[in-house]
């Protein structure tokens, strides 16, 4: 059975395929690592961004304006 909410094709290839990534994303917390699984990232740099601006968050600072 397939849960939509935590499809993650292009994550699971990411982590399958990348051994940083692997390691990088079984490192994070099971929170940070559920809200990464809901975005389905597809590269290394994505997902690393992704998790950067959620720690800035959470220490109150103003995450980077592109």
């Amino acid at each position: 059975m397939i849960d939509n909410s935590y499809s993650s094709l292009g994550l699971d290839d990411l982590l399958a395929n990348d051994t940083t990534s692997y390691d990088y994303f079984h490192a994070l917390p099971r929170d940070v690592q559920l809200r990464v699984r809901r975005r389905d990232f597809c590269s290394f740099s994505e997902m690393s961004n992704y998790v950067s601006e959620l720690r800035r968050a959470r220490r109150g600072m103003p995450p980077d304006i592109l």
